[in-house]
């Protein structure tokens, strides 16, 4: 079996220290950005198997980014979830309508947060 790739792109470092923790712990790799540019060309030049997406984002939101990164016909297929703090009442529906697979919110739920990636990953097609 193939190594795992996730791709955070968080720009809390706190957020970033436990995501990370939380991955290598389930035997994932993680790649890292602070924010949506640095994200997208990660992505181009590592094509993880999945991508977390922080949306409010300095500069080009999270959600922007899902956009382009649905528009490339490279990255479309990668799944991306959605992070985000500010939960609000719709935010979901606009995560899904960019084209996010699915929506996280934060504070995580460190216990069961592996088992959330689970149905989003691409793996498990090998």
């Amino acid at each position: 079996m193939t190594e795992k790739v996730v791709l955070v792109v968080e720009d809390n470092m706190l957020n970033m220290k436990l995501i990370r923790s939380l991955l290598q712990r389930g035997k994932y790799r993680v790649l890292e950005a602070e924010n949506a540019e640095a994200g997208l060309a990660v992505a181009h030049q590592s094509r993880p198997d999945l991508i977390l997406m922080d949306i409010q984002l300095p500069g080009m939101d999270g959600l922007v980014a899902t956009r382009i990164l649905k528009e490339d016909p490279i990255l479309r297929e990668i799944p991306v979830l959605a992070l985000t703090a500010h939960a609000m009442a719709g935010d979901e529906q606009k995560a899904l309508e960019a084209g996010c697979s699915g929506y996280i919110t934060k504070p995580l739920d460190t216990r069961n947060f592996l088992n959330t990636l689970e149905p989003f990953t691409r793996w498990s097609e090998e």
